[in-house]
């Protein structure tokens, strides 16, 4: 069974930077789609990042190119979603989820969900 967690997030002024660690667990070989979305109070959830293990592949959100970025973490099954230059429209819950596939990115792709971890940015 996967299993992820992730940590980090907390508060920050605008223009600074947080990093959130993610690590799944349960997959034999550690090839899997491991993503990050955030959701804002009365928002859909939308798609921040997302990285395909085997290729090491990323995507990133328009809203957030050339500001955030994906490293890879000392164990093959974590990364970090590094956040820098955040703004107060970064204020949300921060998701990191897994999936096979990455497929299209969308949220209904993945299937093994974090707990969330709060990201406030005030201005």
């Amino acid at each position: 069974q996967v299993h992820v967690v992730e940590s980090g997030g907390g508060s920050v002024q605008a223009g600074g930077s947080l990093r959130l660690s993610c690590t799944a667990s349960g997959y034999e070989d550690s090839r899997f789609c491991m993503g990050w979305f955030r959701q804002a109070p009365g928002m859909e959830r939308e798609g921040v990042a997302r990285i395909y293990t085997p290729t090491k592949l990323t995507r990133y959100a328009a809203s957030v190119q050339g500001r955030f970025s994906i490293l890879q973490g000392k164990a093959d099954n974590t990364f970090y979603l590094q956040m820098n230059s955040l703004r107060s429209e970064d204020t949300a819950m921060y998701y990191c989820a897994t999936a096979d596939y990455c497929g299209s990115g969308s949220a209904r792709n993945f299937n093994a969900w974090g707990q969330g971890t709060q990201v406030t940015v005030s201005s």
